[in-house]
């Protein structure tokens, strides 16, 4: 259900990472009702006064656009509430989760200037509240100016994520730039394909952190397979983050999520390339 009042204010963020962190709590509500619910996603423009600022830190008074997503699934304890937004903490069982969603919804609110908060009881279901300062500012125009020429190619690409809509996103993109792309779900599916591909695979495009089997595991093995292909890492988290937790050494060809077409084309065409 969605409840989307008109005259909602305007907002200084990106649209592809708003995008972003709508995706990443519906599916995490989602997946906290095990046997089917109801999901809420609502919009307000809200007043939070000095009284609300000094109960909640970080928070300056005035006006914000409040949004939010509800479930009505399991719920979290207060000791989960307290961890949900580090990176890599996940409740899901392995093979499930990355534990970087909340965290990369984190980050990109608090980029935009904004605050989140999270409302959870066991078996009561869970909202999250963001609130993104509005500002008075006119609509930007994205493209005032002339697009610059998007690098193409006929390689062959091997796109590995386990989140179908930025696979499926990742593919249209390569392949509207005329690149030969292959697909896998996960490691295990991503290696049974290499085995029986016998033409060259150019470049894996691979998430960093996946159920199962982690990007790098997955790219130490099909180097065996494929030795000829070259590495394009890609996360929602930063690329100081997945250095820092050791994921990945310093250096590696990485790329952000979201990402655009232009995005995607440049990094592709930098690992292709070197």
């Amino acid at each position: 259900m969605t409840v989307l009042p008109e005259g909602i204010g305007k907002v200084k963020a990106d649209p592809g990472q708003i995008e972003q962190v709508v995706i990443n709590l519906a599916v995490n509500a989602r997946d906290a009702m095990i046997e089917g619910g109801k999901l809420t996603i609502e919009t307000a423009n809200v007043e939070l006064d000095e009284g609300y600022a000094h109960k909640h830190i970080a928070v300056e008074p005035g006006r914000y656009v409040m949004f939010s997503i509800s479930d009505t699934g399991v719920g979290m304890t207060s000791e989960v509430k307290d961890r949900i937004f580090e990176p890599f903490f996940t409740t899901k069982e392995q093979g499930k989760g990355t534990g970087l969603g909340l965290s990369t919804v984190y980050g990109i609110v608090k980029q935009s200037g904004g605050n989140i908060w999270v409302y959870s009881e066991p078996g009561q279901g869970t909202t999250f509240k963001i609130y993104l300062p509005q500002v008075d500012e006119p609509l930007t125009e994205e493209k005032q100016e002339v697009v610059k020429e998007i690098p193409r190619g006929d390689e062959t690409i091997l796109v590995v994520e386990d989140e179908e809509t930025v696979r499926k996103l990742a593919i249209r993109l390569l392949k509207s730039q005329e690149y030969r792309v292959l697909e896998a779900s996960e490691g295990g599916k991503a290696l049974l394909l290499c085995e029986k591909f016998k033409e060259r695979i150019h470049l894996i495009l691979t998430d960093v952190v996946m159920p199962g089997m982690s990007g790098r595991k997955l790219v130490d093995r099909l180097k065996q397979i494929h030795p000829e292909m070259k590495v394009l890492y890609m996360s929602g988290y930063t690329d100081n983050a997945i250095v820092h937790h050791g994921v990945l050494e310093p250096g590696i060809n990485f790329m952000q999520k979201p990402f655009t077409l232009e995005s995607l084309s440049r990094k592709v065409r930098e690992a292709l390339d070197k």
